[in-house]
């Protein structure tokens, strides 16, 4: 079942989030800094070859206890980390508008887990005038928001 857009919306409203990333898709990175703003706890796992300075490196360094997390990884399939996010207390997942893969999604829903897709963070994090806002504006308008 696709979540309804207050479920998209409500997904920001945490406090702490893990993001795992390939820095291939530069709206994570936009993401990440734009919950830090707001004053949020953001653990990043960068499977890249230049990592940020202090990054994690894989999964099993996240803190326990953590519900959120966001996938945007497209250097393997996201699905092969589900498992390890479920194990650190992740119950909602969002996956990076076109990294979803079907293995993703199936492990997903095969461990109980609830799925955002095919969404940018950035069309619900952005704000005011930018390309996030005119695409959160044209999704609006046609009803894929």
């Amino acid at each position: 079942m696709e979540p309804t857009t207050s479920e998209r919306e409500n997904f920001w409203n945490a406090k702490t989030y893990a993001f795992l990333t390939d820095n291939t898709k530069p709206a994570m990175k936009w993401a990440i800094s734009e919950l830090k703003s707001r004053g949020k706890n953001v653990y990043v796992i960068d499977l890249s070859d230049k990592p940020e300075p202090g990054s994690l490196r894989k999964v099993s360094e996240l803190p326990a206890g953590l519900d959120r997390a966001v996938l945007g990884v497209t250097i393997t399939d996201p699905g092969n980390f589900v498992p390890a996010l479920k194990e650190k207390g992740i119950t909602k997942i969002w996956l990076h508008w076109r990294t979803e893969t079907e293995k993703a999604v199936d492990t997903c829903k095969a461990e109980s887990l609830e799925c955002m897709t095919e969404h940018c963070p950035m069309m619900y994090l952005g704000s005011g005038f930018s390309i996030h806002g005119i695409h959160r504006t044209i999704a609006k308008m046609t009803g894929k928001y």
